[in-house]
């Protein structure tokens, strides 16, 4: 499979067809990377007769609904999974507080919307809190915020490093459109009530990466930069060893071995997914998360290019609807189409409109930086009669 094109020409696409892009991308390639996660390429390949280039059916067929490990779970057929209900909900977050996050939205808007408000959950086939769907490390939000009464900027700490917190932080990305450090802080400082370590490091980083997406005339390799530019200790390292990797591939098909050889030295859970080290998961200055390095180093492969960098993430398997999520949310951003009869598909199979949030949340970043542009121009003021009228000119 070779790309479309050499980097993504964005043509100067509108912030809300950006921020749909990015939505509707980051939930086609969850759903597509949902039924094949936690294998390996080669054992993808072989379940399907080759590499998966679209919705594929659950990996057990019809016995989903008792085939370990992934039971009681309807992976597959175009349903998202928990990144994309936490997406949604951090939407849902920011068109209440329509505002900038920080963790005390998470303990005060975020929790409360996981525990009380019954919604589809496909993976399901039916109507249940959010909260009887999300993992372990997801469900921790819950125990500490609200059991707990932890102070939600530390909430995270002692919870397992990973990458559930960066999942959904494309929204925070968003709102910070083209501005990716203020993304990266305003991520960190939401994901500190969830993660800790390099899963919350992670977060910021990929938020910083939709926020660097949304720069007219971004490219992929201005999306690395922008990312080398703030991530810290592994995570920094780890990117810049997958991405450039990457740099020397066009296909996916030749990039997922050298790309997975390049994160192993990072990624704490090892080679045989479902049954990680001793070590996994644990704090680390020297460690990071798998996903985001490989959704960058995808990105970087298809030289922005949607479709090609969701398909190397969902075919390098491992949390490949992880990589896929992250990977759509960054190309959809930069411009490059998410394929019709995908969302299409994806829409209808989870019973979502995957539109709606792009809108709402459109909405909500127009009043945000408008909201901003007041600050700094009542802090400009401020500033400029502090200095007095001698460095008024």
């Amino acid at each position: 499979m070779t790309r479309e094109k050499d980097e993504n020409d964005d043509g100067g696409l509108p912030l809300d067809e950006r921020i749909t892009g990015a939505l509707v991308g980051a939930a086609v390639g969850d759903a597509l990377g949902g039924p094949v996660e936690g294998y390996s390429p080669e054992q993808i390949a072989e379940r399907h007769g080759g590499r998966v280039h679209g919705v594929v059916g659950p990996w057990n067929g019809d016995d989903w609904r008792t085939a370990r490990p992934i039971a009681p779970y309807h992976k597959g057929d175009g349903h998202v999974t928990d990144d994309t209900l936490m997406t949604h909900a951090l939407v849902r977050v920011y068109a209440t507080v329509r505002d900038h996050l920080d963790a005390y939205a998470v303990a005060d808007h975020l929790v409360p919307d996981l525990m009380t408000h019954p919604r589809w959950i496909p993976e399901l086939e039916a109507e249940a809190l959010p909260l009887h769907r999300i993992f372990l490390a997801e469900k921790w939000l819950v125990a500490r915020l609200h059991y707990g009464h932890v102070d939600p900027r530390e909430a995270g700490t002692g919870n397992i490093v990973n990458c559930g917190a960066a999942m959904y932080m494309a929204p925070v990305g968003l709102v910070n459109a083209a501005h990716p450090a203020a993304a990266y802080a305003e991520a960190l400082d939401v994901a500190g009530a969830h993660q800790s370590s390099y899963g919350r490091e992670a977060a910021g980083v990929f938020a910083a990466a939709v926020a660097a997406a949304c720069v007219p005339g971004a490219t992929a390799d201005s999306v690395v930069a922008a990312c080398l530019s703030l991530a810290k200790d592994g995570t920094r390292a780890a990117i810049e060893k997958v991405c450039a990797t990457a740099a020397r591939y066009t296909d996916f098909e030749s990039a997922l071995g050298p790309l997975r050889e390049a994160v192993a030295p990072y990624d704490t859970v090892g080679p045989d997914y479902r049954s990680p080290s001793l070590g996994a998961r644990r704090p680390s200055r020297l460690h990071a998360i798998e996903e985001l390095p490989v959704a960058l180093g995808m990105v970087v492969v298809a030289g922005g290019d949607f479709r090609h960098a969701v398909l190397g993430a969902v075919n390098y398997g491992r949390d490949c609807d992880s990589i896929a999520t992250m990977a759509g949310a960054v190309t959809g951003a930069l411009g490059s189409p998410v394929p019709r009869d995908w969302s299409k598909t994806v829409a209808e199979a989870s019973r979502l409109d995957l539109w709606e949030p792009a809108a709402t949340l459109t909405a909500v970043t127009r009043e945000v930086f408008a909201r901003d542009v007041r600050r700094r121009r009542a802090h400009e003021e401020a500033f400029a009669r502090l200095e007095g009228p001698a460095c008024s000119g």
